[in-house]
């Protein structure tokens, strides 16, 4: 796909209009037709975010659309048609699926650029639901670390389990300071320098492997120790951590 500058996003309006597929039906669409179809979706998503406080000073509106294509492409390509031959409304299904996907796409992008990593909404209501349950404090380090580990959101949920992304962005530098501050409070050296190694929260994720010998584990196995110490880490954060000191980030 071209990428656009600010200079002829107007010809990249026309170019969607110009090239839209003829078919009535969409069974008769193939995929680059399905593709070029919801182009227009994606530059109204697009346009959406260049107007918001999240996406100002970070992503330009040509950035945005971009990023929201190759949320589309990806989306199609995940397409379960078996699913949508069930639909009574197919063209409402793709344009409900699409949304979601190019919105997140480019949610996922602008979070990205500005650092950010975002726990997903229904965890967090769950979180808020039980402030006082320990099980709320399990629920947000394993959150928190899925989150880092992953830290592009991948794009694997099936299509009939997709959950709208209306998730709350966190600043990933205050979150590692966050982090390291309860890490050293409850946590011996090895732990703390496994979770810090592991997820990268002050320089490059590092591998297991690559951790053993900076804490001075040897031998063939060490990356086997060093992955019963992060979860031992993860583990004593758990159980040391008051639901107060969680609620209070939330």
């Amino acid at each position: 796909m071209k990428k656009y500058n600010i200079k002829n996003y107007v010809r990249y309006k026309e170019d969607v209009k110009t090239s839209q597929p003829e078919h009535q039906e969409l069974d008769q669409y193939n995929r680059d037709d399905l593709i070029v179809k919801f182009l227009p979706l994606v530059e109204n998503i697009a346009r959406k975010f260049s107007t918001s406080q999240q996406a100002s000073g970070i992503m330009d509106i040509t950035d945005l659309i971009q990023e929201g294509a190759i949320g589309l492409v990806k989306a199609v390509d995940k397409l379960d048609y078996v699913i949508l031959g069930q639909s009574d409304d197919k063209e409402k299904t793709l344009k409900s699926f699409f949304f979601k996907r190019v919105k997140g796409a480019i949610r996922r992008a602008i979070d990205i650029k500005r650092g950010d990593i975002r726990i997903p909404e229904h965890k967090l209501n769950d979180m808020r639901k039980n402030p006082k349950d320990k099980k709320m404090v399990e629920m947000f380090f394993n959150s928190i670390f899925l989150s880092i580990d992953r830290k592009s959101f991948t794009d694997d949920e099936d299509m009939i389990y997709q959950i709208p992304d209306q998730s709350e962005p966190y600043n990933i530098g205050l979150l590692n300071s966050y982090l390291k501050s309860l890490m050293k409070k409850y946590l011996n050296p090895n732990e703390y320098e496994v979770l810090r190694l592991s997820y990268g929260l002050d320089c490059e994720k590092h591998q297991a492997k690559d951790i053993a010998p900076r804490i001075d584990i040897n031998g063939a196995s060490g990356y086997v120790r060093v992955s019963e110490l992060k979860k031992q880490a993860v583990q004593k954060l758990i159980d040391s951590v008051d639901h107060s000191q969680v609620i209070e980030y939330l």
